[in-house]
């Protein structure tokens, strides 16, 4: 995993079998990292009995997760493969537990559990040279010799080894013929007076005239194209396509087979679908791939097959569908369901793009598990990976990339200030040490991002509230999980309200920005200021405060007094300093920093 130490990225390695932690001179020389005084050299005995010479130790080394700091203890020596090992004394100090099928570490806390995602690092080698492996093998390692060969992405899966499914073999066939006519074909409105636009097509290298010509065959084959003598004619385009929650015990994910082509168009439309090729002139008959409303239309015909089903058990983003159930054999009832519509409406899945009875898996770049929701690190690797950027440009594609998880990152906006104010207009870029210390923070954030719990309809909620002259700060919880934190700063003439306005004000924002959880649902709200306890029968009220509780009237909530001492969350983050240029969509505030929830689950996602 990649760690700050001593402010310094390194790959890290958690050892429960070292009793030490250990750092490696030129890690330590890199970081300015000292033997403290009084730590002289010596040996320390390792696996296999052999021996390792020591430099010292430096005490009290800065170690950064998930933002927090944790000291440790760093025995210099010239250990192997990673720049930092952390043993048990570490371990057992920060209460950590190793999940090793998960690949997370998990911090036991007083404010709750905090679970680490480790990404195995790449900038390492795993490559050694033969000296290295020579050595290695005189030290008394083990060495394996392993042939690997490639394989297709689903090759192996049996249909009948998969409980329900095998019952539903039809629905797994691969396209053969035109769809179904449907109550809804797929249509193409012009504005009126639009003249038919026709292109001559582009120019492709031999690779791509090769795979054209090939999917020119199969379209033809199957009917979804035909010849065409429509005035319209687009050129070709090359798209590369990837082919290859609460208390849930199943996750399913179903895959159409290429979904788009299960739709046909209004007879009157095809000619609109014209494209030209070396090949010939063509028009689609079913629903291509590429058109601005689509995918508009695929989830029209989606939502309407699965309307009863949706947010019960079934998600659906255009042509992926997530089945998610709370047991074994609800999860064998919901998938059942689910096949007989696709088998009914005569939808086609992808067997090998399928994955059935899992108990986590990717959805839309997160992972979707009975913990919750969590970043998933396939997807940041390009973040941890990113250059330091060299223009504005640069630095706008990096933080459109991390922008996407920012709701996993307490203070993103923040974090990401000194980079974004380099993205003004006429502004020159010079990439200062603030800009770095920004970067790298981010990249750290991002690749330890805790898990985001998911809160449950129908159970009450608590929210935590607190203001002081600097902003405010919430907390949204669910039996004593945390859900979501939010704060921001006040603004203009808001810092002169009273202190009665600005507390209630931080209930007020909390209600808003967290409207869809809490409406129609019993609410609790904690606040430090004791006389908000009788908003609701306060005999003299301002306008303000007369707006604010007509609000209120629109939520089953009660207020209730909380000390400032036992609000320590709300509190620290209403006097959490934020840059006021920095505007921030309210919803985004919704789940920046999220605590692992101590429940079991399994999903099927299909």
């Amino acid at each position: 995993m990649t760690l700050l130490v001593g402010g310094f990225e390194s790959h890290v390695l958690f050892d429960s079998g070292a009793s030490n932690c250990f750092i490696t001179p030129e890690r330590a020389e890199k970081s300015g990292i000292r033997s403290s005084a009084g730590e002289s050299a010596g040996m320390v005995k390792v696996a296999g009995g052999g021996f390792l010479s020591t430099l010292g130790r430096a005490r009290g080394v800065e170690i950064e997760i998930a933002g927090q700091s944790m000291p440790a203890d760093l025995v210099i020596s010239p250990v192997e493969l990673y720049d930092v090992i952390l043993g048990m004394d570490w371990l057992s100090h920060y209460r950590v537990h190793l999940d090793c099928y998960r690949g997370r570490v998990v911090f036991e806390r007083d404010a709750g559990r905090l679970v680490y995602q480790g990404v195995r690092p790449t900038s390492g080698s795993i490559v050694i040279s033969a000296i290295q492996a020579e050595q290695l093998l005189e030290r008394g390692c083990e060495a394996y010799l392993a042939t690997i060969s490639m394989s297709e992405s689903g090759a192996g899966v049996v249909m009948g080894d998969i409980e329900v499914v095998q019952d539903f073999e039809d629905v797994f066939q691969s396209l053969k013929g035109l769809p179904p006519s449907r109550s809804d074909p797929f249509t193409i409105e012009l504005e009126p007076g639009t003249a038919p636009i026709s292109k001559t097509p582009y120019r492709m290298a031999p690779a791509e005239l090769a795979e054209l010509k090939k999917q020119i065959e199969d379209l033809l084959s199957k009917g979804f194209i035909r010849p065409s003598v429509s005035p319209w004619g687009a050129p070709v385009l090359f798209v590369k396509k990837k082919d290859g929650v609460s208390d849930f015990v199943s996750i399913t994910e179903i895959d159409l087979a290429s979904g788009y082509h299960q739709i046909p168009i209004d007879e009157a439309d095809v000619r609109k679908t014209a494209f030209r090729t070396r090949y010939g002139h063509f028009e689609f008959v079913v629903m291509p791939f590429g058109l601005t409303n689509a995918p508009a239309a695929f989830m029209r015909l989606m939502n309407d097959v699965f309307r009863e089903y949706l947010d019960v058990f079934v998600i659906i983003f255009i042509d992926d569908i997530l089945v998610y159930s709370r047991s074994q054999e609800e999860h064998a009832t919901h998938l059942r369901l689910v096949l007989e519509k696709l088998r009914e409406q005569k939808l086609f899945a992808k067997l090998s793009k399928c994955s059935f009875w899992q108990r986590e898996m990717g959805f839309l770049g997160h992972i979707v598990s009975a913990e919750g929701v969590s970043v998933d690190p396939a997807k940041i690797e390009a973040i941890r990976d990113w250059p330091r950027p060299s223009s504005a440009t640069e630095i706008r594609s990096f933080l459109g990339l991390a922008g996407y998880y920012r709701r996993f990152v307490k203070g993103f906006a923040t974090m990401a200030q000194p980079m974004t104010k380099l993205t003004g207009k006429d502004v020159p870029f010079v990439w200062s040490a603030e800009c770095e210390e920004s970067f790298s923070q981010l990249k750290e954030m991002l690749t330890t991002t805790p898990v985001l719990a998911l809160p449950e309809p129908g159970k009450p909620y608590m929210v935590y509230t607190d203001a002081s002259g600097i902003g405010l700060g919430c907390v949204l919880m669910q039996e004593g999980r945390v859900i979501a934190y939010a704060s921001r700063q006040w603004q203009g003439s808001e810092r002169n309200r009273p202190t009665h306005d600005l507390e209630l004000g931080a209930v007020i924002f909390a209600l808003k920005i967290w409207r869809s959880y809490l409406l129609g649902e019993t609410v609790q709200v904690f606040t430090d200021h004791k006389s908000l306890q009788h908003i609701f029968t306060q005999p003299m009220m301002n306008a303000r405060q007369t707006r604010w509780v007509e609000f209120l009237a629109d939520y089953q909530v009660s207020i209730n007094y909380h000390p400032g001492k036992a609000n320590l969350v709300a509190d620290a983050l209403s006097r959490r300093r934020y840059d006021s240029a920095v505007e921030r969509d309210v919803e985004s505030l919704v789940g920046e920093e999220v605590c692992a929830r101590d429940c079991e689950a399994a999903w099927s996602a299909s």
